[in-house]
């Protein structure tokens, strides 16, 4: 599989807001919550560093909707879409079949609230796949590779944005 970056992100100015300014980008994780109807995002995925995510910011409405999830059936979604447990692993051909349509949300997303500044990308390394135009945009991303025991990490970059 061959990757090309061209730049079909805006290059918006950046906020200065310290929450406004900054993005969170999370990958799905295989374990879901139990549930007949649709919950947010953020509340559906249990496992990985979602949960430390979620204790720590998923009270914050105004965090909270600095938070997306990279899922490997519904591309990039917030916090708060609504989903239904569902079973399907991220491989590269979907990860690269994902990679439009994550980038066609990444830019209404940044037309709608600025370029961010910095983000956090929490994903393991084929996640990257779908959210590579990202890099094209100028914003200081903070990868943590391993979803699963980052977590410190991750929680290092929150603490130096203030993010409580």
């Amino acid at each position: 599989m061959t990757i090309s970056i061209a730049n079909p992100l805006p290059a918006l100015p950046r906020a200065a807001d310290p929450v406004n300014s900054r993005l969170i980008i999370v990958g799905c994780c295989p374990r879901k919550r139990v549930t007949r109807h649709p919950v947010p995002a953020l509340d559906l995925y249990d496992e990985g560093c979602i949960p430390p995510l979620r204790a720590r910011l998923g009270t914050n409405p105004r965090l909270r909707n600095r938070i997306r999830i990279l899922s490997a059936r519904h591309g990039l979604v917030h916090a708060d879409t609504p989903l239904l447990a569902y079973d399907q692993a991220l491989d590269a051909d979907t990860a690269a079949r994902l990679r439009p349509a994550v980038t066609a949300a990444l830019a209404d997303d940044l037309a709608a609230t600025g370029t961010p500044c910095e983000v956090l990308a929490i994903v393991e390394p084929l996640y990257l796949v779908p959210i590579a135009d990202l890099l094209t945009t100028g914003a200081r991303v903070h990868w943590v590779p391993d979803y699963f025991t980052g977590w410190p990490e991750a929680s290092a970059v929150l603490d130096s944005w203030s993010w409580t």
